[in-house]
């Protein structure tokens, strides 16, 4: 699931789009590249998120995959594009 976008379906952040940029068991760990940054990646359970059928470009993808670098400035753009794309 690793580079999917995915919103959020319980919690105070309910409504808001993500990039999943990590997994871990029961967990995934979102991005927006603003209030949650590469750095600081917030950890939620898999039932509390919606997957959409989209990922970001393939080759952000593939760094994600890869756990390379990757920065905020990438996964806003990534989400902007989805958004102007709905």
């Amino acid at each position: 699931m690793t580079g999917y976008f995915a919103t959020s379906k319980a919690g105070h952040d309910a409504g808001s789009l993500y990039v999943i940029v990590g997994e871990e068991g029961a967990f995934v760990y979102l991005s927006d590249g603003r209030l949650r940054s590469m750095d600081r990646p917030k950890k939620k359970s898999r039932r509390h998120i919606q997957v959409i059928r989209e990922t970001v470009d393939g080759g952000l993808q593939k760094r994600l995959l890869e756990r390379e670098t990757v920065f905020d400035h990438e996964i806003k753009y990534a989400i902007k594009q989805y958004l102007a794309a709905r």
